[in-house]
């Protein structure tokens, strides 16, 4: 194998790649890459038997081939070559030679024979949707993915296909979040869950630049293909939570408030709150106004915020953290805040339409919190 590349060609497609190589494995091939040259592109794999990255750039071809080098010492080597063309090239004894400019590095290459292959996915049935739409839907739920592996469906994000709409749902046992969009071309009804992990990926793989994302679900695996790059990877299997039973259909309070107000009033109340230190934020609703207080070993803090309409003597515990995230994944200038009483959920949604819903359970107040 023979080809030349810009180095920050082959800095990416490395990068890339590399976000499926596991970082230490009882197999050692899988801490590698899959590198292909072929005709005038050059295409990186990483795979970790789970969530597999396939990415292909132009790159100057001489002689094609195959081979697997370590992911992490490939990619320190490139990240520190100077500002030029790199030049690889492969004997039949597997030695690799990296050259640019003045910098020589010798490896030992392993047979890309042994790389595992990724799983198939049919591409008989998929959709389509814009890059920025997919990466902003999973940014605004997947902080409520639960890390509890106990309950294996919710370590991943539920995408719900109905009549032209997807639904990314997210819950972690103390919130929920509900993302809608109008998706156009899109024949018949499918759901599946995606894990979180691979989901982080493909958030970061995605741009807000124009371009479609493709996704194709089968039975087992997901495909997703974005430009020059193919993500596969394993669907979670088993009976996910019936959300929409769980969002309360009727409220004793329905008010309107100013999301950036409400965020920096939370934040200055929880700066007294940390790891160590987890006591809830008390919220009391109180006329048109909200009065936040919090009480942990290093002190009390208190602050209030004005929102638009009337709530009755309520007061009601909540995870700064949770309210936080719910708040600022919403986007609104003014979202809607909807509660039932001490001991139910809040509920935040926009003022019109249903495109998103952030469902957060209180947290049970004692007397000196």
């Amino acid at each position: 194998m023979k080809f030349s590349c810009e180095k920050e060609t082959l800095l990416s497609l490395i990068g890339t790649a590399s976000r499926a190589v596991t970082g230490k494995s009882a197999m050692p091939l899988l801490e590698g890459l899959l590198i292909t040259a072929e005709t005038d592109s050059l295409t990186m794999t990483g795979y970790d038997l789970s969530m597999g990255i396939r990415t292909t750039a132009e790159a100057d071809i001489v002689e094609p081939g195959s081979i697997v080098l370590n992911a992490k010492l490939f990619y320190d080597i490139v990240r520190k070559l100077p500002q030029d063309v790199v030049y690889l090239e492969t004997d039949d004894k597997l030695l690799t030679t990296i050259k640019c400019g003045r910098a020589v590095f010798n490896l030992v290459a392993t047979e890309a024979d042994e790389y595992p292959a990724l799983a198939e996915v049919s591409a008989d049935t998929g959709f389509s949707l814009p890059q920025s739409i997919l990466k902003s839907m999973i940014a605004k739920t997947i902080f409520s993915v639960s890390d509890n592996e106990s309950k294996p469906i919710h370590t991943g994000c539920l995408f719900e296909l109905e009549a032209n709409r997807l639904n990314v749902v997210a819950v972690d046992g103390y919130r929920l979040s509900v993302r809608r969009e109008t998706v156009e071309g899109i024949s018949g009804d499918m759901k599946f869950v995606v894990p979180g992990p691979s989901l982080r990926e493909i958030e970061r793989i995605l741009t807000e630049e124009d371009g479609d994302v493709e996704i194709f679900p089968d039975r087992k695996n997901i495909l997703f293909r974005i430009g020059g790059t193919t993500l596969i990877t394993r669907l979670i299997d088993g009976e996910f939570l019936n959300y929409r039973a769980a969002i309360p259909s009727e409220f004793e309070y329905v008010v309107k408030a100013d999301r950036h107000e409400l965020i920096t009033c939370i934040e200055r109340v929880s700066l007294i709150v940390s790891e160590k230190l987890k006591n809830p934020v008390r919220f009391h609703f109180d006329g048109s106004y909200v009065q936040m207080s919090c009480i942990t070993a290093v002190g009390k803090s208190y602050d209030e915020c004005a929102f638009d309409g009337t709530i009755n003597d309520l007061e009601i515990g909540f995870n700064n953290r949770y309210i936080l995230d719910a708040l600022r994944a919403a986007g609104d200038d003014t979202v809607k805040l909807q509660l039932k009483g001490s001991l139910n959920p809040i509920v935040i949604s926009p003022l019109e339409g249903d495109k998103y819903t952030y469902l957060v359970l209180p947290v049970r107040l004692k007397a000196n919190d």
